[in-house]
């Protein structure tokens, strides 16, 4: 049986990063590398049903190994890594951590250091996994794949271990916020699911934020600054006016637990035109209505002061809380709990500041909370993660889908 480390050094080695603003899905063809890797290696474990549709969404299936009754349970990570950056010809370090700093990459002065990372205390004694500080690591989240294939492949060659039937299911372009869109719920046919795309071992969520996102325009008139006077309207002074305006206190610098925020992502342009990009999130739906309604006044009073069309709106929600979809299956929370219990992990249950495949799955019909991964310092170069914890989570995968 291959182990989990093996696994992960092996998926890493592939890049799989995804692209914004492409229109087709997976958003890049490398995608498909480790989509064909995986379809071959279940294949070679024994799953059933293993299918790779024409989207690249990996499906597969483990059958039940007893006559009760019992939920048919999916377990769900996706393929892509983050477009923040590079996840090409990562240069993976697996180290015996006995604390400190921990240099990645000497001849770049790339230190990551305890002080700015104090969770680095709780991985002393254990075998890190780290970059060279060039690259991320790829542990969000294929620490998940490799976690969900461990499971699968033990199950398999242990048919005496009773449990339900598991349907894995494997995902693009989940980083670009597009990881569901051809997800087939019905062809999945899971009661239930996990997605294992989650931090440190004990995390155990089942809310996220309402998600929007609000694209501006706005149209100025760039005239000589020598002869500008009552004729000249600056797009840039005006995007600012709108920045202004909005509370200065929901900034996500200033902002944590359960308190929203505007963020402004982008923005360019000139006096003529300029275009801003920003996401929009609170995990309590009424405080998500407010915020975009106060989005669009402040778009109607700029348009009444600077002339209709001046400031263009295109605003569009995104994902919602999953935890209106959960209140009626909460079982998946509580068995998550109790699984972790028994393995002597804590469970850690915090609101996701951010968006999920199962948030997006569970209002397509599907129940789906989130677990842990145990990585840590996603998107970055700080990113790593245990060999222990990463078995950690294969064993709580094994408590939690088996009938023991």
């Amino acid at each position: 049986m291959r182990s989990v480390k093996e696994r992960f050094l092996e998926y890493i080695a592939m890049d799989t990063q995804s692209q914004d603003d492409a229109d087709t899905v997976p958003s890049t063809e490398k995608q498909w590398q480790l989509a064909r890797r995986l379809e071959q290696e279940l294949i070679d474990i024994g799953a059933s049903d293993v299918y790779v549709g024409e989207h690249c969404y990996v499906y597969a299936a483990i059958p039940a190994t007893c006559d009760k009754k019992l939920p048919v349970l999916g377990f769900i990570a996706h393929m892509d890594t983050a477009t923040a950056m590079s996840g090409k010809d990562v240069k993976a370090s697996v180290i015996s951590y006995q604390g400190g700093d921990i240099v990645l990459n000497e001849a770049l002065n790339i230190v990551m250091r305890a002080e700015q990372f104090p969770a680095l205390e709780s991985e002393i004694g254990k075998d890190l996994i780290v970059t060279d500080g060039t690259t991320l690591l790829g542990a969000d989240d294929k620490a998940g794949i490799a976690e969900i294939m461990t499971m699968a492949e033990y199950f398999l060659q242990n048919p005496q271990i009773p449990h339900g039937e598991i349907k894995i299911g494997f995902t693009p372009d989940e980083e670009v916020g597009r990881g569901v869109d051809f997800f087939d719920v019905n062809l999945f046919a899971a009661d239930g699911a996990y997605t294992v795309d989650g931090g440190a071992v004990g995390e155990l969520e089942y809310e996220n934020f309402n998600a929007a996102g609000a694209k501006v325009k706005i149209n100025g008139t760039s005239i000589h600054p020598g002869s500008a006077k009552g004729q000249m309207k600056n797009a840039l002074l005006i995007g600012m006016e709108l920045e202004a305006m909005l509370p200065q206190e929901q900034k996500p610098a200033y902002t944590e637990g359960y308190e929203g925020f505007f963020h402004l992502d982008s923005m360019e342009g000139s006096v003529e035109s300029a275009v801003m990009d920003y996401i929009i999130r609170d995990h309590d739906q009424k405080k998500f209505e407010e915020k975009k309604q106060l989005f669009i006044r402040i778009v109607e009073f700029l348009n009444a002061k600077y002339g209709a069309g001046t400031v263009e709106l295109i605003l569009k929600d995104s994902y919602y809380n999953m935890k209106e979809k959960l209140k009626e299956h909460m079982e998946l929370v509580e068995n998550a709990k109790a699984a972790m219990e028994k393995l002597g992990i804590c469970p850690i249950i915090t609101p996701i500041r951010g968006g999920t495949d199962g948030a997006r799955l569970s209002y397509m019909g599907l129940p789906c909370p989130n677990l842990c991964t145990g990585g840590y310092n996603c998107h970055g170069k700080f990113e790593y993660i245990s060999v222990q914890d990463m078995e950690k989570v294969v064993e709580l995968l094994i408590c939690l889908a088996s009938n023991v």
